[in-house]
């Protein structure tokens, strides 16, 4: 990564621990849409271990638990992660969660072909180049077994923010703080290639609202 883009990653660490410390639970207990979607697309297809990236303080990771599946949780703050360990005892799912703190540009922990399912809500357009986001999702695949299913989310270019607020290059903008990469089509499509495309699904969220995708990709079983 640039110095630049170095930068940028530690500012933007800073300021979601910062977050996290504020707004303890800032997201609330209910899952999002998207992984209620996913924890369906998971049953569906057998998966029993589950890795969320970007988890956060895991209202969605949580969610996956009480589901029944075995859920290993990743983010880069020990806060927000701290905050979903808390609540995992609280609900008495904590036997099916793990934690590790985790920076999506590092590899993953984890052997490969390890996981059955891989979920990630935002995570993949943060303030990621898109270098750093087809070696993020090239982890996911190492990690995957056969057959196995990745959905995750991103806000995309025809979002109101996008072009807008502090650029930083490569389509990512800040507000607010929280620097965005916004998808193209094109790059979607390009982090398929070798995966099974199963659906790119539009969706709305937040009061903007933010415009989103929803992808569903699959490995040759």
């Amino acid at each position: 990564m640039a110095e630049n883009g170095q930068d940028l990653a530690r500012a933007q660490r800073r300021h979601w621990q910062e977050t996290y410390t504020a707004h303890l639970g800032m997201y609330g207990e209910v899952p999002s849409d998207p992984a209620v979607h996913a924890a369906g697309v998971f049953r569906a297809a057998g998966a029993r271990d589950v890795l969320e990236l970007g988890a956060g303080h895991g209202r969605d990771a949580l969610h996956f638990a009480r589901e029944g599946f075995a859920v290993q949780a990743a983010d880069f703050s020990a806060t927000g992660l701290a905050q979903l360990r808390d609540a995992a005892r609280a609900q008495g799912v904590a036997e099916r969660v793990g934690t590790v703190v985790h920076d999506v540009r590092e590899p993953l922990p984890l052997p490969d072909a390890s996981m059955d399912a891989v979920f990630a809500h935002m995570l993949l357009c943060m303030a990621l180049s898109t270098e750093e986001i087809h070696a993020a999702v090239g982890e996911v695949r190492r990690v995957l077994r056969p057959g196995g299913v990745f959905v995750y989310t991103v806000r995309h270019v025809g979002d109101a923010h996008y072009g807008t607020g502090t650029a930083h290059g490569d389509d990512i903008f800040e507000h607010g703080g929280f620097a965005v990469h916004f998808f193209p089509r094109q790059l979607v499509d390009d982090l398929a290639k070798g995966w099974n495309l199963v659906e790119v699904h539009p969706f709305e969220e937040g009061e903007l609202p933010r415009r989103l995708w929803r992808i569903t990709q699959t490995l040759a079983g």
